[in-house]
């Protein structure tokens, strides 16, 4: 990959009140905050408040050279409110709703689009977003989706590639089996894998770590903290966490407890540890969430809580473990 990423980025769907509305202000000043800290990467979609990730991120980042964007496409953005925006997950979004289109012209319609509210003539990744079962939950509609997003799709993504209006090229989505099936179409660089490799989750480890490292495709890591269960939240991808979640996130709470470490600071250095996995992108709303989150990363962990983690069960015995 053309492309050397930080360990850290700033991931944008926050920025574009998922779940919970934030305004301008705050969001603005989390992302300046980021870029005066150092963070060099950052993430971001259309769908992230149907167009107000993307707009922020751009009126705060216009100016600098020295970062990496990544942003998404498969879905083009209509004029128009859905008649409830947030059962998408944004309950103050942009006056617009999102098609799903992975198909050639739409991709690069949706590229255009994406610089347009960036208000930059490049990002440096482009992510084909949401494009399994977790998202189209039909499975006829689920599979003339992903047909679209590897035949057409791909091409767009290869030839913004070959131009140099792109140096890398990805999926962006919250499953394995789906990642598995791409990486069997065509030449990628870098997946952005949310939530399924984590301090709490480590299934990746099977097969699909391995058949990444076979393919020199690197990961990133969205939602190193799953939803917020690993930060004192109640939810795990996105809905109210199950009993057996609960007990387990109490089990690693334990043995962090023992080491006077908080979870999250945990749960941020956990995945990078794996070989293929080049950063981690949480997503913060503001300033103090910000703040909060760089007093998590520079914590220092003892090679102790790692090892205690694996006696106890609570992470695979495959797991390769942080450096302290």
């Amino acid at each position: 990959m053309a492309i050397d990423l930080p360990q850290l980025g700033f991931g944008g769907a926050p920025i574009g009140g998922l779940l919970d509305p934030v305004d301008d202000a705050a969001a603005l000043d989390a992302v300046s905050a980021a870029l005066e800290c150092g963070i060099r990467y950052f993430d971001t979609a259309p769908f992230y408040g149907f167009g107000l990730s993307e707009r922020r991120l751009g009126d705060v980042v216009r100016g600098a050279d020295d970062i990496i964007i990544s942003t998404k496409v498969g879905r083009l953005l209509k004029p128009g409110l859905p008649g409830d925006p947030a059962a998408f997950g944004w309950p103050n979004p942009l006056p617009f709703h999102p098609q799903f289109d992975y198909g050639y012209a739409a991709v690069m319609r949706s590229f255009e689009d994406s610089l347009q509210r960036l208000g930059r003539d490049h990002v440096d990744i482009l992510f084909l977003h949401d494009i399994g079962p977790f998202t189209h939950t039909d499975p006829d509609e689920e599979t003339r989706h992903f047909k679209d997003a590897m035949s057409g799709g791909y091409k767009a993504l290869d030839e913004l590639r070959r131009a140099g209006n792109i140096k890398a090229i990805g999926i962006g989505v919250n499953e394995i089996d789906v990642s598995m099936r791409a990486l069997d179409h065509g030449d990628w660089d870098v997946f952005l894998l949310a939530g399924r490799y984590t301090l709490l989750e480590q299934h990746a480890l099977g097969e699909f770590l391995p058949k990444c490292a076979a393919k020199s495709v690197r990961i990133i890591i969205g939602g190193p903290f799953n939803s917020g269960i690993l930060v004192g939240g109640t939810t795990w991808n996105y809905e109210t966490a199950p009993a057996e979640i609960v007990n387990r996130v109490k089990g690693l709470t334990e043995v962090c407890t023992a080491h006077n470490v908080p979870l999250p600071a945990a749960a941020l250095k956990f995945p990078l540890a794996h070989s293929s996995v080049s950063s981690v992108i949480p997503g913060v709303r503001t300033p103090e969430e910000f703040s909060q989150l760089m007093d998590w990363w520079k914590t220092d962990i003892p090679a102790a809580l790692w090892t205690d983690m694996k006696s106890a069960g609570l992470i695979r015995e495959d797991a390769p473990l942080p450096v302290s």
